[in-house]
C-alpha cells in the first residue's frame, strides 16, 4: 500500500500576469506533468482566490526532498518555470511557493464522540 503525505503551498499571483498564468495552466506541458508523476506527485491542484494561489498535492514516494530535487533538475520543468515564475510573487525569499501547515484532515472514518 502506498504511503501518502499531503502538502499545501501558497504564493501570490501578480495581477498584471494573471491572464498569462491562467493561459499557461490551461494547457500544462505533458513533459512537466510526466515529471511530477515520475516524482511521486499525485492530485496536484492549484486554486486561485483573488491574487492568492494555493497548491495542494499528495506525495506517495519515500524521499520527498530527493524527488523535489529531481523535479528541479529536469530541463523541461526548468523551462516551464521560466514562464510561470515571473507570474508569481513569492511569499518568502526561500522559495516561490511557501509551505503551509496542515491543521486538520477529514478521513474516511469518523471518530467516536469525545
Amino acid at each position: 500500500m502506498e504511503r501518502q503525505q499531503r502538502y499545501g503551498i501558497l504564493t501570490r499571483l501578480r495581477p498584471d500576469k494573471r491572464e498569462e498564468y491562467l493561459r499557461l495552466h490551461s494547457d500544462v506541458w505533458p513533459s512537466v506533468e510526466r515529471m511530477l508523476l515520475d516524482a511521486n506527485i499525485r492530485n496536484f491542484t492549484i486554486f486561485l482566490h483573488d491574487d492568492l494561489l494555493f497548491g495542494y498535492y499528495e506525495y506517495t514516494g519515500t524521499d520527498h526532498e530527493a524527488d523535489q530535487a529531481r523535479i528541479a533538475a529536469d530541463p523541461e520543468t526548468q523551462r516551464w518555470w521560466t514562464l510561470t515564475d515571473p507570474c508569481q510573487e513569492p511569499m518568502t525569499a526561500d522559495s516561490p511557493w511557501a509551505p503551509m501547515q496542515e491543521v486538520w484532515h477529514l478521513t474516511s472514518q469518523v471518530t467516536q464522540d469525545r
